[in-house]
């Protein structure tokens, strides 16, 4: 599918670096939707699903420039605060193996921490941004609920869910929102 790691240099050369994020390539968690990307909701369950849509968030990257590669990991449904499924495994800390990356976004918090990435999306209810960007030693940021919409296909409820990054820098997070 068009975004993933296979064809991310090509896209990357390509990249206009005018952009605010021209060239810079992202990691998006599993939760997202993204086009012809897995659409798994990190559950066994729905382990051959396939995303029909890409949502809002993510379309704006790539109009700012991201050259999205990979998908990150997360828990089941974003419901734990450890990254562990039965579809995945568990993701360790980068920092210590056998530690725990922190909640749902503890794949793109494993990711940036572990230098494979230098930003990644993150959702957050009850600190699966916040906990992750903690436990990694990275800037993660809980935004005003609606600032950046989960749309086209946005769940009203729970009001307490946004979307956002892990990144090193509070410089990058900022230039996110």
């Amino acid at each position: 599918p068009e975004g993933r790691a296979e064809g991310a240099r090509p896209r990357a050369g390509r990249a206009d670096p005018a952009l605010p994020f021209g060239g810079v390539p992202i990691g998006v968690k599993e939760l997202e939707a993204v086009d012809g990307w897995p659409a798994t909701e990190a559950s066994l369950a729905l382990a051959d699903r396939v995303a029909e849509h890409t949502s809002a968030m993510v379309r704006r990257l790539r109009d700012a420039g991201v050259v999205t590669v990979a998908q990150t990991t997360a828990s089941e449904f974003g419901g734990l605060n450890v990254s562990v499924t039965k579809l995945h495994g568990v993701t360790h800390n980068p920092w210590q193996q056998g530690r725990t990356a922190g909640g749902s976004s503890g794949g793109s918090a494993a990711a940036v921490a572990g230098g494979l990435l230098p930003i990644a999306t993150g959702g957050d209810g009850g600190g699966s941004i916040r906990i992750p960007a903690g436990f990694c030693g990275l800037v993660g940021m809980k935004g005003t609920a609606g600032r950046i919409p989960r749309g086209p296909r946005a769940q009203i409820a729970p009001l307490t869910v946004v979307i956002g990054c892990l990144a090193r820098s509070v410089r990058d997070v900022a230039r996110w929102y």
